[in-house]
């Protein structure tokens, strides 16, 4: 807090009997659950549409596909819970492969269509690491996951870890999820989710779909906006 009652008892001025208190808000936007935005990765000197990558800047941040560019989302949800699916979490590395994604879905008897918000639940989250351990290794989607995600032309993609996708991620690449939806087809990824309620709510109610509110801040430049996603079932 940058001013409180405190100034007031050591003499500030109070014109006509006015005090007031305000503070400052710092923190991390890819801590916690978080949307990333367009401007977060990219590979050779384009981010995602051809937009200059030399227009991220430190001093100033992200001319372009910034936070600020991410807009409210009201769409319809999917629970993908490959915790159920498997009937057990999976293990650190371990691949949401494209094949395992289609049968999860078909399993529930859900049709992907464009504008869906995709979440994945891994039970990675819900095993209680420590910070260290939790972003070491975790499972995740792969690159055909992706790809297959993206073809459907959903709106985002989200999971219960840090990085959404397998990690370590294949030999020879490095965070190619990322590179994929964010990059190649701008799809924003929803990180460090809860799902564990969200999940049992819609097996109480023999349901994977549900409707999700996601509204991200829109700080100018950043590279991820704080959300806290709302689902209605």
């Amino acid at each position: 807090m940058d001013r409180d009652a405190g100034d007031y008892a050591l003499g500030a001025r109070a014109p006509h009997g006015f005090r007031f208190a305000e503070d400052t808000v710092q923190l991390p936007t890819h801590s916690g659950t978080h949307l990333d935005a367009l401007c977060h990765v990219w590979e050779g000197d384009a981010l995602y549409n051809g937009h200059p990558a030399s227009g991220v800047r430190s001093t100033r941040g992200a001319d372009r596909c910034g936070a600020e560019a991410l807009r409210p989302v009201v769409t319809r949800g999917v629970l993908v819970d490959m915790q159920e699916h498997l009937g057990r979490p999976l293990e650190a590395g371990e691949a949401v492969t494209a094949q395992l994604l289609r049968l999860c879905l078909d399993e529930r008897g859900v049709h992907l269509e464009p504008g869906d918000a995709v979440l994945i639940r891994t039970g990675w989250w819900e095993r209680g690491l420590s910070a260290e351990v939790y972003h070491r290794a975790e499972p995740g989607i792969d690159l055909a996951a992706a790809w297959f995600l993206a073809e459907q032309d959903v709106s985002l993609v989200g999971a219960d870890n840090y990085a959404i996708e397998q990690q370590p991620s294949a030999p020879g690449t490095s965070f190619p999820v990322h590179l994929c939806l964010l990059h190649k087809f701008g799809v924003p990824m929803l990180e460090n989710l809860d799902l564990s309620r969200l999940a049992e709510a819609l097996r109480q109610r023999g349901r994977s779909v549900f409707a999700l509110v996601v509204a991200p801040l829109p700080l100018q430049g950043s590279t991820a906006a704080p959300v806290c996603p709302v689902a209605v079932l």
